[in-house]
Formats: structure tokens, sequence, C-alpha cells
């Protein structure tokens, strides 16, 4: 399992979420991260989702 890393902001720039989560591959990470989001209702907002590399699997401004 590796670490993935999660934030969403408002247009302040306010951190909304900043969360880390294990995922088995980048793959499920973006649907992991997907749910997050979701679940929190901030599809919509600005948002990132990165690998341990720093590879971007999500993004939204």
């Amino acid at each position: 399992m590796k670490f993935y890393k999660l934030t969403a902001f408002e247009a302040n720039g306010e951190k909304l979420v900043d969360e880390t989560f294990q995922a088995e591959n980048d793959d499920a990470a973006k649907k992991q991260g997907e749910q997050l989001l979701a679940e929190k209702n901030l599809l919509e907002k600005t948002h990132r989702c990165t690998s341990p590399t720093g590879k971007l699997l999500l993004f939204h401004s």
C-alpha cells in the first residue's frame, strides 16, 4: 500500500481538506480520492490528489 495526499481549498486559499490515505495503486487512489471528495461535497471546490512520487492524479481549479 502507498500513501496518497488529498487537499481541497476555498477560493481564498483556506484548506478544507488535508488528508493522507492509503491505496494499492494510482487508479485505486484516484477513485478513493473522488469518493472522499463526494462524501464531503467538495467535488466542485479546488482540489488535488497526488501520489507518493508527486504524480497529479486528480485536479480541479
